[in-house]
């Protein structure tokens, strides 16, 4: 369902002249295709689940300096070569949402929080742009997002617990 989202809402966001939401829905497909790969494989290759991890301080730094990088390139090129009405503010949700993106193929706990911000931003710029529709839908995503926090931490700390068995 993912991979068929992606693609309609390439379209959408065309048509509202959000050019990095557009292009991100490309990242989105490939990345689904990854992830689904990833975790397939589960656990070290040995095909148990694959367990939820959570990010360490080098490579939250790694993701951080990389996505201010990936932010400030796509705003510039929004902002010199678009018509975006905000194109910064769109470089932001697409910048974090790519970082987002591959820390859930990896599972990575974290990622959780970034949707919730990202989500809540972008409410705002559907908002502001009358995509209501899209405004609702990031509001079930932002609800789905404290939910699925909730249940990988509690997956999180279960695995700890049965490693320590």
């Amino acid at each position: 369902m993912g991979m068929i989202s992606a693609l309609l809402y390439i379209f959408v966001f065309y048509h509202s002249k959000f050019y990095a939401d557009m292009g991100l829905n490309g990242y989105y497909f490939i990345i689904s295709i990854y992830g689904w790969w990833f975790w397939a494989r589960g656990s070290r290759g040995k095909g148990e689940d694959l367990p939820v991890t959570r990010i360490g301080w080098v490579l939250a730094s790694v993701l951080f300096v990389i996505t201010v990088v990936v932010f400030l390139a796509i705003g510039i090129i929004l902002r010199k070569f678009t018509d975006s009405p905000i194109p910064y503010w769109d470089a932001f949700t697409t910048a974090a949402s790519i970082t987002a993106t591959w820390m859930l193929a990896r599972k990575i706990l974290e990622h959780w929080i970034l949707w919730i911000i990202i989500d809540a931003v972008s409410m705002g710029l559907y908002l502001y742009r009358g995509l209501y529709p899209t405004l609702f839908l990031f509001a079930v995503y932002t609800t789905m997002a404290v939910i699925g926090f909730i249940q990988w931490k509690r997956s999180y700390y279960q695995t700890i617990q049965g490693e320590g068995s």
